[in-house]
């Protein structure tokens, strides 16, 4: 394990004002999302989606790394680069999602564990040659009724903690994701309850695997209140209570917090970060790891014809989230474009 050049790529993963496009969508979920401007989902469809966001001119200033699906690595953009070098010529980071997606628990009814660990020491070396420099991978807390158990998130903390390790071998910085689900009618509290005890699960297994913390790159849920929550608490709320439980759970060893936005909506996901950001001075970098929050403006924009019309609904959010990460975002920005 390369110590520093592994700390080198995390912490340029998090540098000032620029964070991670998370464009990692399975072909099921690219699907629901193509359904919404009616599109059809085929490789071609995607391969041009997926180049309209990478050659969007200028989004590199905000965007330091881009998460890609398995087969977008192995893609070509529509000019014949490869994406992993048309990224790379522009100084943004190819990223790969590595894991097999939320499986059942066993023995945990509504609870599920993420999948596969399998050979995925060797598919990190084939990842790497074609030009990978992080991964991905999501373990999913949901709330409910008496869940989740201690069983789902140690089993989950255990599973990203192996993960972790098997990156940082084949020479690859480990985005760390525990989302704990916005879905239900919990309030904030019982969100921030869940998240405290996650956290403190994944970095209790974290050291026992002997992770280098310098080495990755956290990408947690914000605390917020559940979506059919009927009180929804305020922006101001939400920040100051993600600070306190990231405080009480992240070493500083950590390099940076790079937040899943987690359907949230676009505008929220910039205010929360900018107001933590504007909380400081911090421990860590705190900065933005969005899928939706980044690209369904451009989704809406681009329609399945329209390039430049994507593109700069493309641009537009991420310099507002690059704002949000040096805590210089301001709502009038939004208006005025």
């Amino acid at each position: 394990m390369n110590e520093k050049l592994l700390n080198e790529t995390a912490l340029a993963m998090v540098a000032p004002g620029r964070g991670i496009l998370a464009a990692d969508e399975s072909t099921g979920t690219i699907e629901k999302r193509f359904k919404s401007i009616n599109i059809e989902n085929t490789e071609a469809h995607r391969q041009a989606y997926r180049d309209m966001l990478f050659t969007t001119q200028g989004f590199e200033q905000y965007t330091s790394g881009v998460i890609l699906f398995e087969e977008t690595l192995f893609q070509k953009a529509l000019d014949g680069t490869p994406f992993p070098q048309l990224l790379a010529a522009k100084g943004v980071i190819p990223g790969i999602k590595v894991d097999k997606g939320a499986k059942d628990l066993a023995g945990a009814p509504g609870e599920t564990v993420t999948e596969g660990l399998d050979g995925l020491r060797e598919r990190l070396v084939k990842y790497r040659e074609a030009g990978a420099r992080f991964a991905k991978w999501r373990g999913v807390i949901t709330i409910g009724n008496g869940i989740p158990s201690d069983y789902c998130i140690h089993t989950n903390a255990h599973a990203l903690a192996r993960y972790a390790a098997l990156c940082q071998e084949a020479g690859i910085v480990p985005i760390v994701e525990p989302e704990v689900l916005m879905d239900a009618d919990n309030t904030i509290e019982v969100c921030e309850d869940v998240t405290n005890r996650t956290l403190e699960a994944v970095f209790v297994e974290l050291g026992k695997q002997k992770v280098l913390l310098e080495g990755m790159v956290l990408k947690p849920n914000m605390v917020i209140s559940g979506k059919k929550c009927p009180v929804q608490a305020d922006r101001q709320t939400v920040a100051a209570a993600t600070l306190r439980t990231l405080k009480r759970h992240v070493p500083g060893a950590v390099p940076g917090i790079a937040f899943l936005s987690g359907g949230q909506s676009d505008e929220d996901a910039t205010a929360h970060l900018d107001l933590m950001n504007k909380m400081g001075p911090l421990p860590w970098k705190l900065t933005f790891s969005y899928g939706r929050a980044l690209q369904a403006a451009a989704l809406k924009a681009w329609g399945g014809k329209n390039a430049d019309a994507g593109r700069v609904a493309h641009l537009h959010r991420a310099h507002m989230n690059g704002l949000a990460a040096l805590g210089k975002w301001d709502a009038a920005l939004e208006k005025a474009a």
